[in-house]
């Protein structure tokens, strides 16, 4: 066993360390049982209580909740039934909306940090200003915007001098849905893109600066390398963000035209809670979690460093 030496006045003492040995096996356990717990009780039982709801035609208000097996999942994949019609005309709105304002999601704010990395006064003002939106809460955010694009009083209109209905019309819709949520969102992942870039060690772009290397070879060669962890972060969580967007088409367009802009989790919402099929919602959401996975092993596995492979 090692020892450790104290002085005690005049007197060197030896002190046995403290020994790894004298930790029980149980120790890490313990400390993991918090978290653990609330891990089981918040997510492994709805999960495991969810996919066994999946699996009865389960009607809330009715006591009788009969086992159909994977009956809901094979009426949302039957083009002929009504839930399947209605699940993918809610998927293709909610790809929509994704593949529209994701690349905005991740272009604008990169380039909003890029500009607020900079030195200049008042940039803590200007970070605040681009921030503040994200703070509210989506009630807010939708009745805003349904007064600012509302065809006849609308602001929009009136100040640009349009007679656009961009709360019923496609595409208008899409552009109203996206612009809202860029404008509410677009400050956090400028946060996170800024804080990735305040990680860059600032001696790599000194000594491309040295070897001569311009603005675009230092970014292209510097900068995106060092944000690939966050890039990695920022689109996996914005693409799922996007996919479970809910308020804004609620608030804004309440799903018009014709249920053109109903999204996925929109229709789960509406099917579970206003029509008490929970069996379907359910199976909904199984369906739309699988696609979201697919998507994220699919961002993983494209911003993968091929180095190290």
């Amino acid at each position: 066993m090692s020892l450790l030496t104290r002085t005690e006045g005049p007197v060197r003492r030896a002190v046995p360390a403290p020994s790894v040995s004298r930790m029980r096996w149980w120790t890490p356990y313990a400390f993991l049982a918090p978290y653990l717990a609330l891990f089981a009780v918040f997510m492994v039982v709805p999960i495991g209580f969810g996919f066994w709801t999946s699996l009865h035609e389960w009607d809330i208000n009715l006591p009788a909740k009969p086992f159909v097996g994977l009956g809901n999942y094979a009426d949302l994949f039957d083009p002929g039934s009504v839930d399947g019609s209605r699940f993918w005309t809610a998927m293709r709105a909610t790809g929509i909306f994704t593949v529209a304002s994701v690349p905005i999601l991740i272009v604008l704010p990169l380039a909003v940090a890029l500009l607020m990395n900079g030195r200049f006064r008042g940039r803590n003002v200007y970070r605040a200003v681009y921030f503040a939106p994200y703070v509210l809460g989506v009630a807010v955010v939708g009745f805003v915007w349904r007064y600012l694009l509302d065809g006849n009083i609308g602001l929009v209109n009136y100040y640009l001098g349009l007679d656009v209905q961009w709360t019923t019309d496609v595409p208008p819709v899409w552009i109203a849905l996206v612009g809202g949520t860029v404008w509410w969102t677009l400050g956090l992942n400028a946060v996170i893109f800024l804080a990735g870039l305040q990680d860059i060690p600032r001696e790599l772009h000194e000594a491309a600066k040295v070897d001569g290397a311009s603005a675009w070879h230092r970014f292209t060669a510097v900068t995106l390398p060092g944000l690939r962890p966050v890039t990695v972060f920022v689109v996996n969580a914005t693409i799922l963000a996007s996919a479970n967007m809910f308020g804004q088409s609620y608030l804004i367009t309440a799903g018009a035209p014709a249920d053109q802009t109903k999204t996925a989790i929109y229709l789960i919402a509406e099917t579970g809670l206003r029509q008490f099929d929970m069996g379907t919602a359910s199976a909904m959401s199984f369906v739309l979690a699988a696609f979201l996975m697919l998507a994220s092993a699919l961002v993983f596995g494209a911003f993968r460093d091929r180095r190290t492979s």
